[in-house]
């Protein structure tokens, strides 16, 4: 199973207990194949540093802990779905390359899609009940 964060997880994961720390933890231990992007990467290094305040050292570990786990791509742009040229499409474009699952807190212009493509869209619960019943 492929599966893309959005940012917004990975920012919750690496900071707060929960669903989201849940999801990044099992794909770390390999559960299904994790996909991200430059440019999420970039918005993570960016987020952490400048809403939570970790040093440049503590931004680059888990950056490099991202990178080797998931397979970093840099995907096709492709026509806006979100007007206005809203990073939410960056996220879409790194899901639309064959992504099964796009999981994502943002309910204003992604969970509202339920379907990109070919690419589920879900938050981190319902993923997780997902997740569950693939054996």
């Amino acid at each position: 199973m492929r599966v893309v964060l959005d940012t917004n997880v990975v920012i919750s994961a690496l900071n707060f207990p929960g669903n989201e720390r849940m999801v990044l933890e099992l794909a770390l231990r390999g559960r299904f194949e994790l996909f991200l992007s430059w440019f999420i990467l970039g918005e993570v290094s960016g987020v952490l540093t400048r809403k939570f305040g970790w040093s440049q050292e503590q931004v680059i570990r888990a950056i490099s802990v991202l990178q080797n786990a998931a397979t970093v791509i840099e995907p096709p742009r492709l026509e806006e779905i979100i007007e206005g040229g809203h990073a939410d499409n960056r996220i879409l474009e790194c899901a639309a390359a064959n992504a099964d699952y796009l999981v994502t807190g943002e309910r204003w212009h992604l969970l509202p899609l339920g379907e990109h493509r070919g690419t589920i869209i879900v938050n981190a619960p319902r993923f997780l009940s997902a997740l569950a019943q693939v054996r």
